[in-house]
């Protein structure tokens, strides 16, 4: 398959998933978003529909699916399937039980379409996650996906540790499978 169709399959696929998050698009909010010319997001919308996706023209507006119709998420990688479990973690934390029932069912769709390998890497991750309050709100990283992955895949993490009177030491951090049956897992991480 040339580079030019796998592209275009995978926007073709990435529109589709775009109109299930959003009810009206238009030609030139798809073109923006795909970098493409309006030109051939017109040529897109006759391939999806002639492929049976039910797209529909509302003149001067946009494009939207027909009601009901949904197909479900193509793929999720790992790093976006542990981002959603993660996510659980913060909501369970939340005073309001509706929305902690609403999104616990909605998480439970997502685990329905993973692959059996993500779905336990999925309850892993639920199993092994817990959440400190962040007083000062602060954003001051950006390797908690790292950290998933090492957690699920049981790879050692060496972290700079800085204790409450401010002296830093480095430290390996070892998943192990279970608490009750410590077993050291000696594969290496990227993460730093």
């Amino acid at each position: 398959m040339l580079d030019h169709d796998t592209k275009r399959i995978s926007r073709l696929t990435a529109i589709v998933t775009q109109f299930q998050t959003k009810k009206l698009l238009t030609a030139p909010e798809l073109a923006g978003k795909f970098a493409v010319s309006v030109r051939t997001i017109y040529r897109d919308i006759k391939a999806l529909e002639k492929a049976g996706v039910p797209i529909l023209t509302e003149d001067g507006k946009g494009y939207s699916l027909m009601e009901g119709y949904r197909i479900p998420p193509i793929m999720f990688t790992e790093n976006q399937a542990n981002a959603l479990i993660l996510a659980e973690q913060l909501v369970l934390k939340n005073k309001d039980t509706s929305f902690i029932k609403d999104y616990s069912e909605a998480i439970d769709k997502i685990k329905a379409v993973l692959k059996h390998s993500q779905k336990d890497k999925a309850n892993l991750l639920t199993e092994r996650t817990r959440f400190a309050e962040n007083y000062n709100n602060e954003r001051s990283s950006s390797n908690l996906s790292d950290l998933q992955f090492a957690l699920t895949n049981f790879c050692v993490v060496m972290v700079e540790y800085v204790n409450e009177n401010g002296k830093s030491s480095t430290r390996l951090i070892e998943p192990y499978p279970d608490w009750k049956n410590y077993l050291p897992m000696h594969q290496n991480s990227g993460v730093k």
